[in-house]
């Protein structure tokens, strides 16, 4: 055996990652083809192991001194290729110089190294890291294979580097960020679809023979799906059974396959969408993906959660800002839309001092001529109209009451009605000779144009210096058309979609380097562009523009599975809500609000005395919990898409403290009682019920489980906090 690192173990051409509890093994096959022998629960040897393609006796023939290549099905290959007998989707596709568009890579060495953090895309940092180069002869084509793994975690963080050593300029025609071959399981396919409103709702349906395809092509990752995909055993539970998470690094077109193939093999892989899209590589370039999470759980659906929600918080947001105190906002959009002066906004400062509100954002309307949605995008100056003495005096005012002060910008798009397309129709996002394709009334800026970059870093500089800005709301109200841009030569257009991703990243990370102390909020018309790339640089993001409480049980719900709570942006809003038009009671809205970073959406000055107590009330209790929902564990106890009831249980680290949180939707006459098991609590201790000022064994907790008390009236929620004793 040869030891190279704690966590990563190379013997006899084989190579076994240990990531937490999980044990991730590939190898070289005697035809020099890497192949993946196992990823599951931790093994301790991995000897015995051996090429599955040949054990199997299916005849499976690989390329050999007399060429003969048969039908490679059942090869569990660790990075796809496509024209030598592989039938099943392949991981990379490139067209050579002489229109051939096969590949062949077989093995060619490894290195431990140490990962490049300064790289256009988001990445891990952290953990043990090991590249595995394989190469083509013919097409003199290197892909060098990247895997970071972690002592504490059950995952593998994979991508793929490709490299053109030859004389001449190849075309990629697909190049996915990861490729992995397991046997079937009788497995259930899980995916977070939905819409605008609706966002991340979970999907899970039986893995039948043929190709499953999550995916976007709009430019974002979107609302209608999510980057993730999961892969569970069939009886598999919140709390049992195999789980295997994938989620991707990224927030543009993105493309999660699964294939169960004619020999009941599953193949998950993914990465940048293919469709629309090639890559030039010239001869000594190379070209990178964004990085893929692959998580085992043998603890079901949560287990897998949990994985990510570490993973993410410790070695993806930015450890400057993670685990941060939150601001609790007060935003104006929802209390005013566009329709607001100086002493309104003044007036809502006002209506929220002493309550523990401390960051007043204001939101759309605030520059050039914008008193609705059909102008002025792009004009990042301020409305005089409205704000005749400027943004410095409401950000002044803020600081004064020891609040913070932020602000809303859409930086990605532009209004057709404004000063900056008057000056420079040419930086909109539109094909020659046609009309532009319109979403909101805007289009979308090339932000590939280093000049468009250019005059939005200075233009939002210039205000965050001026006004003394603390916190950015950066919105995305549109997804991308057209696909063009008038700077690329007519055989690159089909790279603009991923230039425009990593233009994206270059402006998050010009804000990240030169304001560090400026918080920044993603959104994307609530929850469109909700996913891992965002996250490096927004450690929260508006979850969704549908803030009815009950809604929002399930679109959190969702997106708990693959982000922790500490990301979701939640606000409390006014009934009846503006999205769906349902009325729930103003501790229900506060009390799910308060499960992600808590803040509101509605105009202050309107509250009673009793919702401005409530207000007080939660805020200081919220300001008690927040360590726990910035680094505790989540555990899901009850999934509202299939009961007439919401619960979940933040735990502390340590398992001494805990906040159940629990809705019930509809009331029922004469209801028989709920009782809900409590799930992560250390059995051997006891727990005091802070409300109740009541002691219980964790034991019974655990296993006879908690009393919900009858509730009178719809979407009444009840939360309870536990302390060890």
């Amino acid at each position: 055996m040869q030891r190279k690192s704690n966590l990563i173990v190379i013997e006899n051409n084989k190579f076994h990652f240990m990531s937490g509890n999980c044990s991730y093994v590939i190898g070289v096959n005697p035809y020099g083809y890497l192949e993946n022998y196992y990823f599951g629960n931790r093994i301790s040897d991995i000897g015995s192991l051996r090429n599955r393609s040949i054990d199997r006796g299916h005849g499976v023939k690989f390329r050999g001194s007399n060429g003969e290549y048969a039908d490679a099905s059942q090869f569990f290959s660790e990075y796809a290729c496509f024209g030598l007998g592989d039938y099943r989707e392949p991981s990379l596709s490139v067209t050579l110089p002489n229109g051939s568009r096969i590949s062949d890579l077989k093995y060619c060495g490894y290195s431990l190294v140490k990962k490049d953090l300064s790289s256009a895309l988001p990445k891990t940092a952290g953990g043990e890291s090991l590249e595995i180069d394989l190469y083509d002869e013919v097409a003199k084509l290197k892909v060098i294979l990247c895997y970071t793994v972690y002592p504490e975690l059950s995952a593998i963080v994979r991508s793929t580097r490709i490299v053109n050593e030859s004389d001449e300029p190849i075309s990629i025609d697909r190049a996915y960020s990861f490729n992995l071959d397991i046997p079937n399981n009788q497995y259930d396919m899980v995916s977070l679809c939905g819409a605008h409103l609706r966002e991340r709702y979970i999907v899970r349906d039986h893995l039948t023979q043929g190709v499953h395809k999550i995916d976007s092509k709009r430019g974002i990752s979107s609302s209608q799906r999510n980057p993730f995909v999961a892969l569970c055993e069939k009886n598999a539970t919140e709390h049992t059974g195999d789980v295997f998470g994938f989620s991707l690094i990224y927030s543009g077109s993105f493309a999660l396959n699964i294939e169960l193939s004619e020999c009941n093999t599953a193949r998950i892989q993914g990465g940048i969408n293919d469709f629309d899209f090639a890559w030039k590589l010239e001869s000594g370039c190379s070209f990178e993906t964004p990085e893929a999470v692959l998580v085992y759980s043998a603890c079901g659906m949560n287990g897998m959660s949990q994985t990510f929600h570490d993973l993410f918080r410790n070695y993806l947001i930015s450890p400057e800002k993670v685990y941060r105190r939150r601001p609790i906002v007060i935003n104006n959009w929802e209390g005013t839309y566009f329709d607001f002066d100086e002493p309104k906004l003044i007036a809502i400062i006002d209506s929220v001092k002493d309550t523990g509100i401390d960051t007043f954002v204001l939101d759309d309307g605030w520059f050039g001529k914008r008193n609705d949605d059909k102008t002025s995008l792009g004009d990042w100056t301020v409305n005089l109209e409205k704000l005749p003495k400027g943004l410095r005096v409401i950000s002044d005012y803020c600081h004064q009451n020891k609040m913070k002060f932020g602000l809303w910008f859409e930086p990605e798009m532009i209004s057709p009605d404004s000063e900056l397309y008057r000056a420079h129709p040419d930086w909109a996002i539109c094909a020659p000779h046609r009309t532009p394709c319109l979403g909101r009334h805007q289009m979308v800026l090339d932000i590939t144009r280093q000049e468009v970059l250019d005059y939005l870093k200075k233009q939002i500089s210039e205000l965050i210096e001026t006004v003394g800005i603390d916190f950015m709301k950066w919105d995305c109200n549109r997804c991308l058309t057209e696909f063009y841009s008038a700077c690329l030569p007519p055989e690159r257009e089909k790279e603009f979609s991923h230039r425009y991703v990593l233009a994206l990243y270059e402006l998050y990370r010009y804000f990240e380097d030169h304001y560090p102390d400026v918080f920044i909020e993603g959104c994307a018309s609530g929850g469109g562009r909700f996913d891992a790339g965002i996250l490096r640089y927004s450690p929260q993001i508006w979850t969704s523009d549908n803030s009815d409480a009950y809604a929002r049980s399930m679109i959190q719900y969702g997106t708990s599975y693959v982000y922790p709570l500490s990301s979701m942006s939640c606000h409390v809003s006014v009934c009846p809500n503006h999205q769906c038009g349902r009325t729930t009671p103003f501790q229900s809205r506060q009390e799910i609000a308060a499960l992600g970073a808590f803040g509101y959406e509605l105009d202050t000055t309107k509250l009673t005395p009793t919702e401005k107590d409530l207000l007080r009330e939660y805020n200081r209790q919220y300001l008690m919990d927040e360590e726990l929902i910035l680094r505790g564990d989540l555990f899901r106890l009850v999934n509202p898409y299939e009961e007439n009831l919401f619960a979940e249980m933040i735990i502390s680290k340590d398992r001494t403290c805990a906040i159940l949180t629990v809705m019930v939707p509809l009331a029922e006459a004469n209801k028989p009682f709920d009782r809900i098991r409590l799930v992560g609590l250390d059995e051997k201790r006891h727990y005091m019920c802070v409300e109740e000022q009541k002691c219980y064994s964790a034991s019974e907790l655990l296993n006879r489980g908690f009393d919900i008390p009858n509730t009178h009236g719809d979407f009444k929620t009840m939360v309870r906090h536990f302390q060890v004793v």
